[in-house]
Parts: C-alpha cells; sequence; structure tokens
C-alpha cells in the first residue's frame, strides 16, 4: 500500500507502508532508503 508522510514542515515522501511506530509516525519505503514521518490525513 503506497502511503504519503510528512518529514518536517514541508517535505512529502510517497513510498511503500513499512511499519507503524505507535507513536503516530510511521516508515515508508522508496527504493533503498526508509523515511519515518507523520502519515498525511486522508
Amino acid at each position: 500500500m503506497i502511503r504519503t508522510i510528512t518529514v518536517g514542515s514541508c517535505i512529502s515522501v510517497q513510498g511503500m507502508f513499512e511499519r507503524d511506530l505507535g507513536n503516530g509516525q510511521i516508515a515508508v519505503r522508496v527504493g533503498e532508503q526508509t523515511y519515518v514521518g507523520k502519515p498525511v490525513a486522508r
């Protein structure tokens, strides 16, 4: 499932959902990189 997160105040990253961190943040994978941030509301 593709999810979008915000990293910092104005950077958005879209990638494959990897895991829920339990603190309101999720991890998404883009190629070899994993990014952590707050999910964008649907």
